[in-house]
């Protein structure tokens, strides 16, 4: 696996083309680069986005990040001061086709929009579900990827838990608060009652692997989040975790920026087009074995 340091490859081409810019010369040029994404950055769509972005280049631009989901974008194990993970790559791809360095500031998960709403931060790539509620916090969504959650519980399904129906009446359920999916399994309630049944108890945490250890311990019988997140804990105590279902939520994950900023939202947009088309999406999906890596077009979400 690479590491990716809050100083990041794409440091080295905004530092470049800074230096370049103010001895007035060709400040979209990517002959200088040296990040991992040379064939992206000298791409004559990624040159074009340069030349008529013109501002975003040598720029920062500060991703508010939650980096607790493992693959997607977690603190290095080896490094506290670096993040790694397909959320950290594909931004700094998207930062290296635009021209702009990206630096990160880690916040609670309910944090993100608010975050970025008040200009601590100018966006987000941290595996955030797209939902017209949250966009109306302050953020247009560009969406990247379909929504596949894993039902993650204990070995052999003692709960015989189906999905998120009325298989949960009764049980517990860990999640990640601020998730979509707490309201999913609330709306499970009023189901139960009509069958009789208690509705499902929830357990709300920060972070997911706190959610895992609570189906481990038995204080939970169920945890939802996307599946290749579930896989990879399940992968990991094979003996203990089992997956009960896999199911499509009606969402998008999407790069959020903030309400108005509407050059930079559609820069973002177009950097993204490029780097679909090229195929290297899927290549990061692959490097950080998200197995279940589904892309989306780049629509926008806009409630503003």
């Amino acid at each position: 696996m690479r590491y990716k340091t809050l100083v990041s490859a794409s440091a080295t081409f905004a530092a470049t083309v800074l230096t370049l810019a103010a001895c007035g010369g060709d400040a979209e040029s990517a002959a200088d680069y040296e990040g991992p994404y040379e064939d992206l950055v000298s791409s004559d769509e990624c040159e074009q986005l340069r030349e008529d972005n013109p501002d975003l280049v040598g720029e920062t631009r500060t991703n508010a990040l939650n980096p607790h989901v493992p693959g997607y974008a977690t603190v290095s194990d080896d490094n506290p001061n670096e993040y790694e993970g397909f959320d950290i790559d594909l931004g700094e791809a998207v930062g290296a086709c635009l021209g702009f360095e990206v630096d990160y500031l880690s916040v609670g998960f309910s944090e993100l929009i608010p975050t970025v709403d008040s200009g601590q931060a100018d966006w987000i790539l941290s595996n955030l579900y797209a939902t017209e509620e949250r966009a109306e916090g302050g953020v247009d969504f560009i969406s990247y990827s379909h929504v596949y959650d894993g039902i993650l519980v204990g070995d052999g399904n003692p709960e015989d838990i189906t999905g998120i129906d009325t298989s949960l009446c009764g049980t517990t359920v860990a999640l990640n608060r601020g998730y979509v999916e707490v309201p999913l399994v609330e709306a499970v309630g009023p189901d139960c009652e009509e069958i009789g049944e208690p509705a499902p108890e929830l357990l709300l945490f920060d972070a997911a692997a706190d959610c895992v250890q609570a189906v481990r311990s038995g204080q939970a019988d169920s945890y939802m989040n996307d599946v290749n997140t579930v896989n990879r804990f399940i992968a990991e105590h094979p003996d203990e975790l089992d997956s009960a279902e896999t199911v499509m939520l009606d969402y998008e994950i999407a790069i959020g920026v903030p309400q108005g900023e509407h050059d930079f939202r559609d820069a973002v947009q177009e950097a993204l087009m490029v780097i679909q088309e090229n195929g290297l999406q899927e290549e990061l999906a692959e490097r950080w074995e998200l197995d279940a890596n589904h892309v989306a077009e780049p629509n926008i979400l806009s409630v503003g």
